[in-house]
């Protein structure tokens, strides 16, 4: 097997430090540069202790990015900020693939969606793959089992560590403010919320939350169904779906955020119906800085390669 050279730009978030220490521990990848504008020339090692060589960060441009011969380069830029980045690598070198964080692709029909358990045969040799949004991650996994049943829009409460916000200081990220609060924003129309009602095909109204803990979501699922089902038989649906999942842990009981922060996969559970049998409410928790970004992207990058999609991945914390 051929190590595989990762670029990485606009990686000194959060989510990019999740990222350098799953490639700095991945058999078959290995870390090529990392881009950042605020850190140039620094040791990475300084400021990522799961990287142990002598690589310092670098300012690269978008042509220097084209140019640099690696396999891949994973965009950690702000929305927005993708596409001079990707016109220079069509231009130079197509067929080096490119994983995009931001949301600048994920309406793209050119680029792979890359949630693996619904795309993974398109995400297989792919080039140009958009990396889902965390919280639409959560909805897409609570909905998708029961999609043909939905009986108009599915409403989603979404509350996330301030981690969510980035590192750029806002009221969303500051401790001090968050403290005894839950603080809601872009109530209707985030771009999650259409992201999703775009890949399921199917409307969903989403309200975020940002909360005074550091990482993981909670999605708590309110969907009317065409005809009543019995609680069983959803339960059946979602076994059946994930049965082969090994990121999927299904749950009786409603999943707590504390047992996912710092795991790789979903926990779906709290599985209620109404006396009908028509109005489903569940509940989905993730790391927003794992499954809903780092950890996907590394999935992505395994299966664009031809490699496990779990190759990389500690899957005792799974």
């Amino acid at each position: 097997m051929s190590v595989k050279r990762i670029g990485l730009v606009g990686a000194r978030g959060h989510v990019g430090s999740e990222l350098i220490r799953l490639l700095a521990a991945h058999p078959g990848f290995e870390i090529a540069f990392v881009s950042s504008r605020e850190r140039e020339g620094q040791r990475l090692a300084d400021h990522e202790p799961a990287y142990a060589g002598e690589l310092r960060y670098v300012n690269f441009d978008a042509a220097a990015v084209a140019s640099s011969g690696v396999d891949a380069v994973v965009l950690g830029l702000p929305n927005g900020l993708a596409l001079p980045f990707v016109a220079a690598i069509d231009g130079a070198e197509p067929q080096t693939v490119v994983v995009d964080l931001s949301a600048d692709f994920r309406f793209d029909p050119a680029w792979v969606y890359g949630l693996p358990e619904r795309s993974r045969a398109k995400l297989r040799g792919a080039t140009r793959i958009s990396n889902p949004g965390c919280y639409a991650t959560a909805m897409q996994l609570a909905l998708l089992p029961v999609l043909d049943l939905l009986d108009g829009p599915a409403q989603c409460f979404g509350v996330s560590g301030y981690s969510g916000a980035g590192t750029t200081p806002s009221d969303k990220n500051n401790p001090a403010k968050l403290h005894d609060n839950l603080m809601p924003y872009a109530l209707v129309g985030h771009v999650h919320e259409r992201e999703v009602t775009r890949h399921l095909g199917h409307p969903v109204e989403f309200m975020p939350h940002v909360a005074p803990y550091f990482r993981g979501i909670t999605m708590t699922v309110n969907a009317y169904l065409r005809e009543p089902v019995a609680l069983d038989a959803i339960r059946a649906r979602y076994a059946h779906a994930y049965a082969d999942e090994p990121l999927l842990r299904l749950l009786d009981a409603a999943p707590w955020v504390s047992g996912i922060t710092g795991r790789h996969g979903v926990e779906i559970g709290g599985f209620t119906l109404s006396e009908d049998g028509r109005r489903l409410v569940l509940v989905a928790t993730l790391d927003n800085l794992l499954k809903g970004a780092a950890t996907q992207a590394l999935q992505n990058l395994n299966l664009a390669f031809g490699l496990p999609e779990s190759m990389g991945l500690a899957m005792e914390h799974a």
